[in-house]
C-alpha cells in the first residue's frame, strides 16, 4: 500500500522566464494532487523583457495572461510583490492588495531575477530611465512621446541592451538626436565582422557614439564625462544589471554580487530546500567562468531546477543539463540584426550573420522564447510521477 503523504509545497517566487518556465515544467512533472505549486509575481501578465526596447519606442506587445499561459496546469497565481523571506521558518511574505501575509513552503524557487544596476553614479536615480522591467519602459515610451525633434537622447551602456536600445530608438524616432556613450570600444567584444557590421547599422542610423568614456554624473539635461557634458533631454541607462537585493537579506549563502551559491542542480549550498535560477543564481558556467545574466542561460537553470526537484521529489535519478552559449542574438531596430556566433564560455567566434536575415532570426528566437514559457518541455510528451515519502521529507542532504 502507497504511504499517504502531505502535499508538497512548492513556492516559485518571480515569474520571469526562468521562474515561470520552472513552475510550468514541475507541473507537467509532478501529480498536482502530490504537489501544489504557487508562482508568486507582481503582475498577472508575463513580461517579454528582451522586448523593453521596443515597448519603451511605443511598439505595441502581445499580452500574455499567465492565466491562459497555466490553465489546466494546476499552477496557482499568486498577485502580489515579494517583501520578505525567512528561510529558517520557510516562508515567503507577500505584499498584495490585501496588505501582507507570509506563504509558508516545503520547497522554495527562487527567481526575482534582477533590476537596472545604476553602478552609484549620481544623478541615476533621479534623473535617468531604465527598461530592465515593464514599468520602467512605459514611463521610457511616455517621456520619449513628449520629445519635441531634434531633442538629444543619450544612452548609456555600449553592451547588448544598449545597442538594442539607441538602434531600435533611432530607427523608430529618426527625428531625435540619438548619442550612445560606451565605457570601451562600440562592439569590442564582437568578430570583427561583427563589429563591422554594428558600426555600420549606428552609421547609417545616424547615432553619435562616444566610445572609451564614462560616466560621472547624470543632470536632467545632461550626463558629465570626463571629456565634457553631452546634451541629453533623455538619459537611458544601461549599464549592465543587479540581482534583487532580497537574497542578501537571508541566511541564504550568497556571492559578491549577491546571487545566491548553488551546486550544479541550481540548489542552495546553505538550504537544500531552496533552488536558484536564472539571474539570482550564482552558477559555474563552461571554462569556469560564472553565468552572464541572460535569458538564454537563465532558462536551462530553470529546467534543471524543475528536472532536479521533481527527480528528488519522485526518488528519481537526477538529471544533468549543460548551460553552454551558442550566439549572442542582437536586434539592431526592426530590420537589421546581428547574430554574433560564440564559443560555448561565451567569447565571440570568426562567424556572424548579419543583416535582415538577422532580424529575422532574433524575432524567430524572442518568439521562441515566450513560446517556451507556454511550453517548458518543448513541446515533448511527460509522464507526471508521484511523490513518494521518502522524496518529500524536506532538507534531505544533496544526492
Amino acid at each position: 500500500m502507497r504511504q499517504t503523504i502531505q502535499q508538497h509545497r512548492v513556492v516559485v517566487i518571480g515569474a520571469g522566464y526562468t521562474g515561470a518556465t520552472a513552475a510550468g515544467r514541475l507541473a507537467r512533472r509532478l501529480r498536482g494532487e502530490d504537489v501544489s505549486i504557487t508562482l508568486v509575481n507582481a503582475e498577472a501578465d508575463f513580461v517579454e523583457r528582451v522586448r523593453m526596447h521596443q515597448l519603451a519606442v511605443g511598439q505595441p506587445l502581445r499580452p500574455r495572461p499567465f492565466d491562459e499561459m497555466f490553465a489546466g496546469t494546476g499552477v496557482e497565481l499568486r498577485l502580489g510583490r515579494v517583501t520578505g523571506i525567512d528561510v529558517d521558518r520557510r516562508t515567503v511574505t507577500v505584499t498584495g492588495a490585501d496588505g501582507a501575509s507570509d506563504l509558508e513552503y516545503d520547497t522554495l524557487v527562487y527567481a526575482l531575477g534582477s533590476a537596472w544596476n545604476t553602478q552609484g553614479v549620481p544623478g541615476t536615480t533621479e534623473h535617468a530611465h531604465e527598461i530592465a522591467g515593464r514599468d520602467g519602459a512605459l514611463r521610457l515610451r511616455d517621456r520619449l512621446a513628449a520629445l519635441a525633434p531634434g531633442s538629444p537622447v543619450t544612452v548609456v551602456g555600449g553592451g547588448l541592451t544598449g545597442v538594442e536600445a539607441a538602434t531600435e530608438l533611432a530607427e523608430t524616432r529618426p527625428d531625435l538626436d540619438v548619442s550612445l556613450i560606451a565605457r570601451a570600444g562600440l562592439g569590442d567584444w564582437l568578430s570583427p565582422k561583427g563589429a563591422r557590421h554594428l558600426q555600420k547599422v549606428f552609421s547609417n542610423l545616424r547615432i553619435t557614439t562616444h566610445e572609451h568614456t564614462t560616466v560621472l554624473a547624470v543632470h536632467a539635461d545632461r550626463v558629465t564625462t570626463p571629456q565634457g557634458d553631452i546634451p541629453a533631454a533623455v538619459t537611458i541607462w544601461t549599464t549592465g544589471f543587479a540581482v534583487h537585493p532580497i537574497a542578501r537579506a537571508t541566511t541564504l549563502e550568497t556571492g559578491d554580487t549577491g546571487q545566491i551559491t548553488v551546486d550544479a542542480t541550481m540548489r542552495s549550498v546553505s538550504h537544500p530546500d531552496v533552488y536558484a535560477i536564472g539571474d539570482a543564481a550564482l552558477v559555474t558556467g563552461p571554462g569556469d567562468k560564472p553565468l552572464r545574466m541572460s535569458c538564454a542561460s537563465g532558462v536551462p537553470t530553470a529546467w534543471q531546477a524543475a528536472d532536479a526537484i521533481a527527480a528528488r521529489l519522485t526518488d528519481s535519478k537526477l538529471p544533468t543539463i549543460s548551460a553552454r552559449y551558442f550566439n549572442q542574438c542582437i536586434s539592431l531596430g526592426r530590420k537589421e540584426g546581428l547574430i554574433q556566433y560564440v564559443t560555448a564560455d561565451d567569447r565571440a567566434v570568426n562567424a556572424a550573420l548579419t543583416g535582415r536575415l538577422a532580424a529575422l532570426y532574433k524575432e524567430l528566437v524572442c518568439k521562441g522564447a515566450a513560446w517556451g514559457v507556454a511550453n517548458p518541455t518543448i513541446g515533448l510528451p511527460v509522464r507526471r510521477r508521484r511523490v513518494t515519502a521518502e522524496g518529500a521529507r524536506v532538507g534531505v542532504p544533496a544526492a
